[in-house]
């Protein structure tokens, strides 16, 4: 049965609770191995010591630490959690297993928003992510969201008219079609413009400085924190949107704050790592499946969780095989969440409601 028609349910208390504390243990595990893993391996010991402010460390184990990996690793969790939440808000509105950011087009508006910025020199573009100051980086996550949300509006309103299948196939044509927009302004671009740009389509944490961070971890930490009050409607929704009115929730209302909520995790996350893809579809399928649970109260903190530890694991992938260059982050979600795609569409039990 579709995950998204059944009713919540849990599994005994005893192994869910073991299931939390694998999965906790998992997240400070891969937070812990993100900062070591790099072209210079630094024990875990050192890490801790370099985080605490210890002096008699090299001076470029400190430097290493404060000021790359871990502005990185922040940036590679908030990343995946954003994702994930924003996958599972969509899956659940949408009722359809195989929306996320990515697929829908979602991402493809924050692109443009974020190619306004780099393309045209707004908000101090013509440059790297990384060299942007604070206005910059606020007007480039707020570009980004814009954008978001003009794609997200267009495809939320077919999504009452049209079929899952159709929605997905319109997702790839919005998408489609705000990519043309982008082509268009690279090939008026500058040099300079279209290289920064170019840098930053390829996905990558490492691109955020610890100043930026100042903008980007409260803006997804908000954005998270509003994602807690969509968990009821979430849930209600799973029965429609009678049952929802019957709990004394407006559907209109709940789900105009759960487009806005998503569209600032997408924008947010597009604006400063680019595009990057799959972890929004991959991570809620995992969840429901290992705690066997639609209850959101359950889901959404299993997928911020778990969607940082695939975006830090993703992160070690990237600088362990790319010798010296970082593969793009957006390649190596891709053959995670790519085998996972598959498995639901050839999972005759969890399509026949939806197609």
């Amino acid at each position: 049965m579709n995950s998204h028609n059944e009713k919540p349910f849990r599994r005994p208390v005893a192994r869910e609770r073991w299931l939390w504390g694998a999965l906790i243990l998992a997240f400070f595990a891969c937070w812990a191995a993100d900062l070591t893993v790099g072209s210079v391996q630094i024990p875990i010991r050192e890490v801790f010591r370099a985080l605490t402010g210890a002096e008699n460390l090299p001076r470029n184990w400190s430097v290493i630490i404060r000021d790359y990996r871990f502005p990185k690793s922040i940036t590679a969790l908030l990343s995946g959690a954003a994702l994930s939440v924003a996958g599972l808000q969509m899956q659940t509105l949408f009722h359809n297993p195989l929306a996320d950011p990515f697929i829908l087009g979602i991402s493809s508006g924050a692109n443009l928003g974020a190619a306004l910025v780099i393309l045209t020199g707004i908000g101090g573009g013509f440059q790297p992510i990384g060299r942007l100051d604070l206005t910059g980086s606020f007007g480039l996550i707020l570009a980004a969201a814009i954008g978001s949300l003009l794609v997200f509006i267009p495809v939320i309103l077919l999504a009452r008219s049209v079929h899952p299948a159709t929605l997905l196939i319109s997702g790839v044509f919005v998408g489609s079609v705000v990519n043309a927009f982008v082509r268009i302004l690279v090939q008026y671009a500058t040099p300079d413009a279209i290289q920064a740009y170019l840098s930053w389509t390829s996905g990558s944490f490492s691109g955020v400085t610890g100043n930026q961070l100042r903008i980007f971890a409260p803006v997804v930490l908000v954005g998270l924190a509003f994602s807690a009050l969509t968990i009821k409607p979430l849930n209600a929704f799973l029965l429609g949107d009678q049952q929802a009115r019957s709990v004394g929730i407006d559907p209109r209302r709940a789900r105009r704050l759960t487009i806005a909520v998503a569209s600032v995790l997408t924008g947010a996350v597009t604006a400063h790592c680019g595009i990057i893809g799959f972890i929004g579809i991959a991570i809620p399928h995992f969840c429901r499946s290992v705690f066997g649970n639609s209850d959101h109260k359950v889901l959404l903190p299993a997928c911020i969780l778990a969607g940082s530890c695939v975006a830090l694991i993703a992160d070690m992938i990237s600088q362990s095989f790319g010798g010296t260059y970082l593969l793009p982050i957006n390649s190596v979600t891709a053959l995670v969440g790519g085998p996972v795609i598959l498995a639901v569409i050839l999972n005759k039990r969890s399509l026949s409601r939806d197609f």
